[in-house]
């Protein structure tokens, strides 16, 4: 019996070392990811707030601005996905709002006004985060910005995703019928590019590009996903950049993660056309952009 307990004993030794080895490597492999793709943008305390945003002991509400930038060899790209993210952690809730890319707005830095997506192709970032500042009037803490074309790569790694499509389209020599689809990394990014057949237009293709992150998300949550997560960090070495340190990339998980369990979505749609030069833009309906500037200053609690 005592042979047998001493076997035992030297099993369990022998796999939560290993684990230990494990955690500890995985660990290392997440900061080396996180140190590549953290990428400054200049002085990033708002002029709305007076100090920087406490996320270790006031735990303040944050802000995060996601851009989703098609980068084409033709050119340095444009953000094509503009989503905004506040979070409360006392109330223990998120608001998401997408920003209609043709949205004509005062683009800070420039003295004109223009699509807010060339904002990040006149001046990057950090322009991208004054413009949508300036826009909703509420500080933004954290940006990310996201190469579409990382979708193939990752959706590849995993094994492909499922979403539900509500409408038969074709789009660059895929068809895409009803219901629930099958899709590779290539399938996806063509997907969430359709836009001008969407009868909702470019909101449809915002709830295009959002069942896809679904789909990544649930996808990365399998088992053999996991094994693969070196080929995962790799892709998003490659196509993702943000202005958030590994640091504290851990206090945002520890203190906000229960904040994203329920996110309200908040909409831009009551907005008219323009056209001008012949090119089209979508003009915000001012009492609209002032109901959800309050919202969002609400949740911020400023």
């Amino acid at each position: 019996m005592k042979n047998v307990w001493k076997w035992l004993i030297s099993i369990v030794l022998v796999l939560c070392g290993g684990s230990l080895i494990l955690l500890v490597k995985v660990y290392g492999d997440i900061k080396s990811t996180a140190d590549e793709i953290y990428t400054p943008i200049g002085e990033r305390v708002p002029d709305i707030r007076t100090e920087p945003v406490d996320i270790t002991v006031k735990k303040e509400p944050i802000s995060a601005l996601i851009l989703g930038v098609d980068e084409r060899d033709s050119d340095g790209g444009r953000s094509d996905t503009m989503i905004v993210l506040t979070v409360n952690p006392s109330l223990e809730t998120t608001k998401m709002i997408s920003i209609p890319r043709d949205t004509y707005t005062e683009i800070i830095g420039k003295g004109f006004k223009d699509k807010i997506n060339h904002a990040y192709s006149f001046g990057g970032m950090e322009m991208a985060v004054k413009t949508v500042e300036n826009l909703l009037n509420i500080p933004i803490d954290y940006v990310v910005k996201v190469n579409m074309e990382s979708f193939v790569d990752i959706i590849d790694i995993i094994g492909g995703i499922t979403v539900l499509n509500t409408f038969a389209f074709n789009y660059d020599g895929e068809n895409f019928p009803t219901g629930e689809l099958e899709m590779d990394g290539d399938k996806s990014l063509k997907y969430v590019r359709m836009r001008y057949d969407d009868p909702s237009g470019d909101f449809g293709r915002q709830n295009r590009q959002k069942q896809v992150i679904q789909g990544v998300i649930q996808e990365s949550l399998s088992l053999n996903t996991v094994w693969n997560y070196k080929s995962i960090f790799k892709a998003i070495e490659k196509n993702i950049e943000l202005n958030v340190v590994f640091e504290d990339f851990l206090r945002i998980r520890k203190n906000y993660g229960d904040s994203l369990k329920q996110i309200e979505q908040l909409y831009i749609t009551n907005g008219s056309s323009m056209m001008k030069n012949q090119i089209y833009y979508y003009l915000p309906n001012e009492s609209e952009l002032q109901d959800i500037q309050q919202n969002l200053q609400e949740h911020m609690e400023i």
